[in-house]
């Protein structure tokens, strides 16, 4: 019985996470004199009216599905990995940069070996700090933030003075890539109406198997749940934790390399000056621990914030609603995510509650009826 309520808990605290959001949304609406109906349905007609716009709602969750995945590998091992956005940047810098240099490579070989390249080139920016954290015990956390600047301004300075000059436009983007390097399929873009959608969605379906598969049916996913629950007991049953943390920050650091993948080759078909660090990877998180970091959760949670950011776009134009209210509910939202434990505490006192009263009103009816008895006896 415990069980089943606990499962129900970890059900309901997301969903509740949600509405609290978008109501809080909703309450900042007409706080500013916006219609919350008219711009919800906005957002519902921007995201998901037509084939178009459900493909890009489909190609915007691509990449979260990685990132978000690539954080939840990371945090089941115990580490908090914010580099996600500078992970993803290397697998797009690096992925775009060989569909460059070999544009007339045939497809078969070349989609596959850009997808390697750059899901090896996050491993590469996750391992260096899942090898200090493990053989010098530095925060993953101040090491990654940092690193995000480092790939990101290192990006530009590639791209600028690394790379041919036969490889870019201008000094802020390169060209876009060969039809061989695409992971746009035509038949795909036709049924989503001309959208952006490609066949990265295919890859995030199968990286969700995969991590499942990974954290639940193999040796090396019972090692990185163990180390995260427990590195010193870990030690102690024969694991390594320190080969453990750098394997979950390399197979993290992979996924997040996916995503930017995905952007380079599918979505933008080619690489070009970032002022910021991606959102992708701070979004990422936000999916993940909305998604309770498991592979369905993380698909919803994708495709809701996907909705959130595409239908946002609808908002604007047809209930004149600010995009800044769009980032305030999904703000709302990683708010009450994060303050989960406040709504465990209600939704236990609630069912302690009912509870109490159900042990209450059973003791009252055995009462009455050993009264009733009593006085059938007399």
């Amino acid at each position: 019985m415990n069980l089943k309520s606990e499962k129900i808990r970890n059900l309901a605290v997301p969903i509740l996470s949600v509405v609290l959001g978008l109501l809080l949304g909703a309450v900042i609406m007409l706080a500013f004199g916006y219609n919350p109906i008219l711009g919800y349905s906005s957002m519902l007609k921007g995201s998901l009216s037509t084939n178009r716009t459900i493909g890009e709602t489909l190609r915007q969750a691509t990449p979260l599905i990685f990132t978000a995945l690539g954080f939840s590998v990371a945090s089941a091992a115990g580490f908090f990995n914010i580099g996600l956005a500078g992970q993803a940047l290397a697998g797009w810098v690096a992925s775009v940069w060989m569909a460059l240099a070999f544009p007339d490579m045939p497809r078969l070989l070349l989609v596959p070996l850009c997808i390697i390249v750059g899901g090896l080139a996050g491993a590469a920016a996750a391992a260096i700090p899942g090898f200090l954290r493990a053989y010098f015990g530095t925060s993953e956390v101040i090491v990654t933030i940092m690193l995000n600047y480092v790939f990101l301004y290192s990006s530009t300075y590639l791209m600028q003075v690394v790379m041919p000059e036969s490889f870019r436009v201008s000094l802020d983007s390169t060209n876009s890539i060969s039809p061989n390097a695409s992971l746009r399929i035509p038949w795909l873009t036709e049924l989503f109406g001309g959208s952006r959608v490609n066949g990265g969605l295919f890859l995030a379906i199968i990286a969700l198997v995969f991590v499942w598969f990974l954290l639940k049916k193999t040796t090396l996913g019972f090692e990185i749940r163990s180390v995260g629950l427990n590195p010193f007991a870990s030690e102690y049953a024969g694991m390594s934790s320190k080969k453990t943390i750098v394997m979950s920050m390399v197979i993290s650091g992979a996924l997040a390399g996916l995503g930017g993948v995905v952007e380079g080759l599918g979505t933008y078909q080619n690489f070009f000056v970032q002022t910021a660090s991606l959102s992708i990877g701070f979004d990422g998180m936000a999916v993940s621990l909305l998604g309770s970091g498991s592979s369905f959760g993380i698909l919803l949670s994708a495709l809701l914030f996907s909705v959130l950011k595409i239908g946002g776009l609808g908002m604007q134009t047809a209930a004149q609603v600010p995009y800044e209210i769009v980032s305030v509910v999904i703000a709302s939202i990683i708010f009450f995510v994060g303050a989960n434990y406040l709504i465990r505490l209600g939704l236990a006192k609630t069912a302690r509650s009912k509870k109490e009263v159900q042990v209450v009103q059973e003791i009252e009816t055995k009462t009455d009826d050993k009264h009733n008895q009593e006085g059938g006896a007399i």
